[in-house]
C-alpha cells in the first residue's frame, strides 16, 4: 500500500473552531469539557487535550472549521502537494511562528499546513502569547 518514504505530514497540528466570543469559548472548552488553555492571542486561543500533541484552536475571524497539518517545511511541502496532483489556494504566507498554506487535494479537499521554521510562543503567566522563541 504505502511506498518507502518519510511521511509528509508530521502530525495534525490543530482543529481550528470558530467562536463567536473567546472567553465563552475558553469557557465552554476548558471549564465545561476539560481542555487546558495553552495560549491566546486576541482572535485566537490554544486549548490543549489530555493526551497527544494536537491541539483545539479556537478562532474568532472565519466561520469554518479548518483541520492544519504540521510539515518541515511548507515551501518543500507545497512543492509536493501539486506534483502530486493537489493544488494551492492560498499562500504560502508568514505566520508568526513560520508559514503556512492553504491547500486542496484532488478530490477538493481543503485544509492547512503549516510549519514552525520562526519558532515557538512565549506566553506569559496567564496565556498570552508575548513573542516568538526561536528554537536552537
Amino acid at each position: 500500500m504505502g511506498q518507502d518514504m518519510d511521511a509528509l505530514f508530521s502530525h495534525v497540528d490543530c482543529i481550528e473552531l470558530y467562536v463567536s466570543d473567546l472567553d465563552a469559548g475558553i469557557a465552554y472548552y476548558c471549564d465545561s469539557l476539560g481542555l487546558k488553555l495553552l495560549w491566546r492571542t486576541q482572535t485566537t486561543v490554544g486549548l490543549g487535550m489530555a493526551e497527544g500533541v494536537t491541539e483545539v484552536v479556537l478562532q474568532t475571524e472565519r466561520k469554518q472549521m479548518n483541520v492544519d497539518f504540521k510539515v518541515d517545511s511548507v515551501v518543500q511541502a507545497v512543492e509536493k502537494i501539486v506534483a502530486a496532483g493537489g493544488r494551492v489556494l492560498q499562500g504560502p504566507f508568514d505566520i508568526p511562528i513560520g508559514q503556512c498554506a492553504v491547500v486542496q487535494d484532488k478530490w477538493e479537499n481543503a485544509y492547512v499546513i503549516l510549519d514552525m521554521t520562526r519558532g515557538r510562543y512565549i506566553i506569559d503567566d496567564k496565556g498570552a502569547v508575548v513573542g516568538v522563541q526561536k528554537d536552537p
